[in-house]
């Protein structure tokens, strides 16, 4: 099994997969305490986006065994409790789990990702359980969205 190492998010490390900002702390330009369009997230069609709560689970370890990706959207990721880790792998039609890349996603960073670029569910750092919003057009999740199960000696462990 393929195994990697989680890295900090910067924006050249992340900028082939998406985009992210920090909530909690925000800086640059501002209308006085408000930070206007930090990220800038496109749909499909008319679809009226939808804000989605997940609550993640800390495995015993960090395997990626499946990944997903969107053919007409981007999906917005915010850990509001945690901590998380983000797997991504370039975009395209075939699933490529030896380019898997993992990044460490600071709790109140809103991750947006790039559509095509495969994904699955954040992993929580520090607690058993984490609270993440999705923000996907709604029900992406059964009209768009294509999921893989990686045969296992394609499997990606992530280290910390």
């Amino acid at each position: 099994m393929k195994q990697i190492h989680t890295k900090k998010i910067t924006a050249e490390n992340f900028k082939e997969f998406g985009s992210f900002t920090d909530l909690l702390n925000p800086d640059g330009y501002s209308l006085g305490d408000f930070y206007q369009d930090r990220l800038k997230m496109h749909s499909s069609g008319n679809m009226q986006m939808a804000f989605s709560p997940l609550l993640v689970h800390k495995p015993e370890k960090m395997v990626v065994t499946t990944a997903e990706y969107h053919n007409y959207t981007q999906e917005g990721v915010l850990c509001l409790d945690d901590d998380v880790i983000v797997h991504v792998a370039p975009a395209g039609k075939e699933a490529v789990p030896e380019l898997t890349e993992a990044f460490l996603v600071p709790k109140g960073t809103m991750v947006l990702l790039n559509t095509g670029v495969w994904h699955l569910s954040a992993i929580p750092v520090n607690k058993e359980t984490a609270h993440v919003l999705i923000v996907l057009p709604e029900r992406t999740y059964l009209n768009d969205c294509v999921v893989v199960d990686y045969p296992e000696e394609k499997w990606v462990e992530i280290l910390g």
